[in-house]
Formats: structure tokens, C-alpha cells, sequence
């Protein structure tokens, strides 16, 4: 029941060497001629419903023809310029094909005694850097590309963001309201020792990490079947999975953590005055609307920090209907009312919207559900300045090309949405190194602010004397807030808010030295593949 597809399959699927005329040509801002000369693939079909797979190469595709030529200048070898143009366009075609897919196949025997076939997949796009790292869907929309793309995305965003996985992604074909929690908790732990049993989960190898529709009980049932099976001799077998409930090893501040990513994200982008004179907008949050579509872990988050910045939320979308209040919905209000009726239908302080959520009015749009929501069909009706995309893919190569001649910022997924992944690698750490952040200095940190404020004390005394008693040391409300020291969640949102801000800073770099305007998508691309390529120039490719 195991089919195992290799390299020569997903480099077949892929169209790794695809040439002709490209019908996205146009859409791309490096030269057309360029990508024609390369031969490098289609990113978009005819009808703007590309292939996932092939969508997110044809991304990749831009950021090739962006840095090759610097690639090749980069390189300092024996080689002659022909050879070291090979070397360079090799490694391309090595960075861009899925590496492994694994596709399973297992039967699960349900409540009423009926039983079913489960079809699941996992996907290891690249091992330039190990472990592979990417989440687990269960979606009954789940196919073989598209855990290929999300695969690949999640290479490029832990370049982006400095994080040392190599990108995977799987899926379980189901739709989880029709299981039970018992037939939930079968298909989980089948599923993993189906990837363990083929060498597709471990600490060092491939660590999964929750995606839609799955959580922190389906990250401890992993890892619990994981460390009793196949890692039972190994001291570091809950670091084989990540997004785990804290008495399970999990991390504080995960769960937030991509919604919180946005918002940084967003925040770095916003408060730049270079990028919000070219909007026609004025720097920062106050006065700002927005619009999220999907109200799940991402949008709840995302939505929280914005109102607390001074945004303000006019309208969410849902599968089941859209809501609507231009004077702003409170986040707490619509996740109780959401808790209690699991729907934001019917909301109170919200009237239905009945036209298409995306195109309303509002200044930042994020859509935060699934992929390819924006497309040629909708980009000219889109009313906001700047679309976070805190989903994976919503926006089609030819909608990409519409926005950037509207003069509309897109801050891209790879970037965007890579908060969960970097706090997975944190969570991951602490696993391995079997002890909290903080814990070790926290007493130490404490002791030693209020050393600090005696010895200012005793010194003001010393020059002033104490005539009028002891001279008082007030600390200001920031410096009180951290007298103690930092906790593990601060300790993991401020390692979160610099990796986004840092990421924000190459990226905004990389578009000023290639001229792309607001094309942030391919500078955060060329980014990430001048990372992946100097991993594999340096390892060297001599099992070839």
C-alpha cells in the first residue's frame, strides 16, 4: 500500500527543463528574452488556474533570471566563464525539482465498524539543510502537487528567514468533520508510523508541524507514536515534530506564531516611508482598515495584533458568508461568538456582506485561507493598497503581474506567513537541548537589574548624601515589566520580531540593488536562492 515516487517522477511532473515561449512571459519584470534564452518553465496556464506545483516554479523562475548573472560573477573557482555559467544553471535545476514523495495508502476501521482507505502524502522538496521541516494538512482538497508546492515554498521561506530546515509538507485526504476524535486519532498515528516506517519523520531527518486543520493534538499524538515506536531508544524523539501542546514539549508563543509573524511582517513594511510614499499612504497602523479572509488560526492572530496597533477591521470572510462593519469588529467579541456557534454568520455587532469580500474597500487586504484566491479574474476589482498574503499561494502569477501595474504592494507568503516556522525552530532547539529558554539565567537577570538599581541608589547617595532619607529609585514601567527577567514567551517573540525584521531589511535591500519597485515577491526569491545555491556550491556535488 506504499508508493514511493523518486527524483525522476517529481522532476517529470515539474517540467524541470520545460522550453518554448512561456504564456507568463509578460507578467514577469525581468527580461522575457532572459527566460526564453534559460528555458526555464511556465508559470501560469491560459485560463490564470495554474498548476500549483508549476505556479510556485514559475515564481522561482523570476528570482533565477534576476540572479544568475550574479551568481556566475560571484563564483571563485579555476573554472572558465562557460563552465562556471554551468555550474550555476546546474544548481539551479538541482534547488528547484521535490527531492521525495512519498504517497501512502492505509485502512482505518471507524466508529459504525465501516471501513475506509486513507490516502496521504509527504513531500521533501530539498536536504540542502536537515531536517526537512513543513506542516501537516488534512483537507479533503489534498493532492500530490499540492504538497509538491508547499514543499517547495517552505524551502525558499526558511532561506528567506535564516531558518536551517530544508522545506516538506504532507497531507491527509480527508475532510476531519466527518471523523470522530477516536477515528481523528487512528488516522494520525497510522499516518505516522506510515512515514516512519519509510524513513520520513525524526528529529535529524523530517519534523512536521501543524497546517490546516490539525493542532497541538494532533502534533502530541505524533510524537507520542513516534517516541514509543521507532524513536523509543532516542533521548531527542519528541523533536521529531513541532507545534506540541507545553507539557508535551511544546514551546510558549507557537500557537500565535504565524499570525504574529504577519503582523510584524506587515509592520515592517509599514512604518518603511519610502514604500508608503509610493502607496500614496502615510506611514504606520493608525486610521488603516483591513480586510481578512479566513478567520482560523493565521486570521484570528493576525487580527488581534492589528486592532492592537490602532487598525481597524471592516470585514472578514468565511467559507460559509462574509461580515461587515465599518466601524471596526472587535477580535474577542467575533472569537466568542465564533467558539460558541462555530460560525462568524449571524454576528451581532457585523452585518452579512453579500458581495465578494476581497474586492471591498480597505487599505491592507490579507487573505489567510487557501491558495490561488487572487487571480486575473478579480486583481482589477481589488480596492486595498497592500495584500499580506498570509496564506500559501493565493495570489496566481498573472494577478501578481496586475498588481504590480496597479502600483499595489504585495507582501509575499514565503515571507509573509514564515512566523510558525521559525518558532517551530525554537521549539525544535528547546527540544533538543531538553531545557526551557530562560530558565538557566533567569534568577541571574533578576538579581542583577536589582543590583543595578542599588548601586545607582548608593552612588546618588554617596555624592548627595541622605539628609532627606534614602534617595528613591523608581524604574519606569518598561524597565519594571522586564526586572525579572525574560520568560520563554518573551524570550521566543523577541527572537521572532528580529528574524522578521532582519528578513524585511534583505528583502527591501534586495529589491533597491535589482530595481524592482515594489516586486517584493522576487527580491525575497532571489534572496532565498542565493542562499539554497551557496549551500550546495560550498557542500559540492560530487556523488554526480
Amino acid at each position: 500500500m506504499l508508493r514511493y515516487f523518486g527524483g525522476r517522477l517529481s522532476r517529470a511532473a515539474g517540467s524541470v527543463l520545460a522550453s518554448g515561449v512561456s504564456a507568463v512571459d509578460s507578467a514577469l519584470p525581468a527580461s522575457a528574452s532572459l527566460l526564453r534564452h534559460r528555458g526555464y518553465s511556465q508559470a501560469a496556464d491560459r485560463d490564470d488556474d495554474p498548476n500549483f506545483f508549476a505556479m510556485v516554479e514559475g515564481f522561482f523562475d523570476r528570482g533565477a533570471a534576476m540572479v544568475e548573472d550574479q551568481l556566475v560573477e560571484g563564483l571563485r573557482n579555476r573554472e572558465n566563464p562557460e563552465q562556471r555559467r554551468k555550474r550555476v544553471r546546474g544548481i539551479l535545476r538541482v534547488i528547484k525539482p521535490c527531492n521525495h514523495v512519498l504517497s501512502v495508502c492505509f485502512p482505518i476501521k471507524k466508529d459504525n465498524g465501516e471501513w475506509e482507505v486513507i490516502e496521504g502524502y509527504r513531500a521533501q522538496h530539498s536536504q540542502h539543510r536537515t531536517p526537512c521541516k513543513g506542516g501537516i494538512r488534512y483537507s479533503s482538497d489534498v493532492s500530490v502537487d499540492e504538497v509538491k508546492a508547499l514543499a517547495s515554498l517552505m524551502t525558499y521561506k526558511c532561506a528567506v528567514v535564516d531558518v536551517p530546515f530544508g522545506g516538506a509538507k504532507a497531507g491527509v485526504k480527508i475532510n476531519p468533520r466527518n471523523y470522530s476524535d477516536n477515528e481523528l486519532e487512528k488516522i494520525t498515528r497510522r499516518f505516522t508510523i506510515e512515514l516512519a516506517k519509510k524513513g520520513f519523520i525524526g528529529p535529524g531527518i523530517d519534523v512536521p508541524a501543524p497546517d490546516m486543520s490539525t493542532g497541538e493534538r494532533e502534533m502530541s499524538w505524533i510524537a507520542d507514536t513516534y517516541s514509543t515506536t521507532l524513536g523509543h531508544h532516542d533521548i531527542n524523539a519528541y523533536a521529531c515534530v513541532t507545534g506540541k501542546p507545553i507539557s508535551q514539549g511544546g514551546i510558549h508563543g507557537r500557537i500565535s506564531a504565524t499570525g504574529r509573524g504577519v503582523f510584524h511582517g506587515i509592520e515592517n513594511f509599514i512604518n518603511e516611508a519610502a514604500y508608503m510614499s509610493q502607496l500614496g499612504m502615510c506611514p504606520g497602523f493608525q486610521d488603516k482598515t483591513f480586510i481578512i479572509q479566513g478567520f482560523g488560526n493565521v486570521g484570528l492572530h493576525t487580527m488581534r495584533y492589528l486592532h492592537r496597533s490602532g487598525a481597524k477591521c471592516v470585514g472578514i470572510g468565511e467559507m460559509d458568508g462574509n461580515i461587515w462593519n465599518p466601524n471596526g469588529i472587535d477580535p474577542k467579541e467575533l472569537e466568542d461568538y465564533k467558539l460558541e456557534h462555530g460560525t462568524i454568520v449571524g454576528f451581532p455587532n457585523a452585518t452579512p456582506y453579500e458581495g465578494r469580500i476581497l474586492e471591498a474597500d480597505c487599505d491592507i487586504l490579507i487573505p489567510a485561507a487557501s491558495e490561488k484566491q487572487l487571480t486575473k479574474s478579480n486583481a482589477h476589482q481589488i480596492k486595498a493598497k497592500i495584500i499580506a498574503e498570509g496564506a500559501n499561494g493565493p495570489t496566481t502569477p498573472e494577478a501578481d503581474r496586475i498588481f504590480l501595474e496597479r502600483n499595489i504592494m504585495v507582501i509575499p507568503d514565503m515571507y509573509l506567513n514564515a512566523g510558525g516556522v521559525t518558532v517551530s525552530y525554537f521549539e525544535w532547539l528547546k527540544n533538543l537541548n531538553h531545557v526551557s529558554y530562560g530558565r538557566l539565567t533567569f534568577k541571574y537577570e533578576r538579581d542583577s537589574n536589582y543590583h543595578l538599581l542599588m548601586s545607582v541608589q548608593e552612588s546618588l547617595e554617596r555624592k548627595f548624601g541622605k539628609h532627606g532619607g534614602a534617595i528613591p529609585i523608581v524604574p519606569t514601567s518598561e524597565f519594571q515589566a522586564r526586572i525579572s527577567g525574560a520568560s520563554e514567551k518573551d524570550i521566543v517573540h523577541s527572537g521572532l520580531a528580529f528574524t522578521m525584521e532582519r528578513s524585511a531589511r534583505q528583502i527591501m535591500r534586495t529589491a533597491n540593488k535589482y530595481n524592482l519597485g515594489l516586486d517584493l515577491r522576487t527580491a525575497a526569491y532571489v534572496n532565498a536562492i542565493e542562499k539554497v545555491f551557496q549551500v550546495y556550491n560550498e557542500a559540492g556535488l560530487i556523488f554526480t
